[in-house]
């Protein structure tokens, strides 16, 4: 998708009323901003999901994805480490069950990415100061050991490199316990990227990559999520 694609994305889903992007769509709204994501299929039937799985190689994870479905894990639509294409099948079926016949839906088949280290980049936007981009630790550390900082968008990469910088945890990024160093030119150019979609999409009220893992020295976000304003209209 590239970036004309993306905003048309965010504008036609504001106008349908929908309150966010599914994980699919805000992954690939991200992507075409030049965030790295995960590799993952969108699948409608257990035969495609066992086919997707094949594709992208085993373990997978297999989770439930839509628009209004924000809240996948407390939601019990998520499961990890599938690792044949019998555990894929036995999932979509329990997923599937779980959802319930009237949901909306489809499923996400998605690579599992391995690394010890979690990040999040965030975005949230305040009605006198605008867009303000988050980084920091992410997965189950962000809330409790509150380890991030904010920038005003628009930044430079220099802004990107202050704030990696300046959490209490910054040594994480560093070669440490045997993992490499973060590819930290890299990590840069996705807080910029995030910082860029909210100036060029003001109908995005909040953007949420976490976790965003970093497998081997790379950063990969493996959830995602893009929280539209309300339709003027609506």
């Amino acid at each position: 998708m590239q970036i004309d694609a993306a905003k048309r994305l965010v504008a036609k889903s504001v106008k349908a009323g929908q309150g966010a992007l599914s994980e699919f769509d805000s992954k690939r709204f991200l992507s075409a901003y030049g965030v790295p994501i995960t590799r993952e299929r969108l699948v409608n039937s257990e035969k495609d999901a066992r086919a997707a799985a094949e594709r992208l190689g085993y373990p997978v994870v297999l989770k439930g994805c839509a628009h209004d479905l924000l809240h996948k894990t407390e939601a019990g639509l998520v499961m990890v480490g599938l690792g044949s294409s019998k555990e894929v099948a036995n999932a979509f079926r329990e997923l599937k069950a779980r959802a319930g016949s009237d949901f909306g839906g489809r499923f996400l088949v998605q690579e599992m990415v391995k690394g010890d280290r979690e990040l999040m980049i965030g975005m949230t936007r305040d009605e006198q100061f605008g867009p303000s981009v988050m980084f920091g630790l992410g997965g189950i550390f962000t809330e409790i050991l509150e380890d991030v900082v904010f920038r005003l968008a628009p930044l430079s990469l220099s802004d990107a490199r202050e704030m990696m910088s300046e959490i209490r945890s910054t040594k994480i990024l560093n070669s440490v316990r045997g993992m490499a160093r973060v590819n930290q030119p890299m990590l840069a150019r996705a807080i910029v990227a995030v910082g860029k979609a909210a100036v060029d999409n003001p109908d995005i009220a909040e953007i949420d990559i976490n976790p965003l893992i970093v497998s081997g020295s790379h950063p990969v976000a493996v959830d995602g999520l893009v929280i539209l304003k309300p339709s003027k209209s609506a």
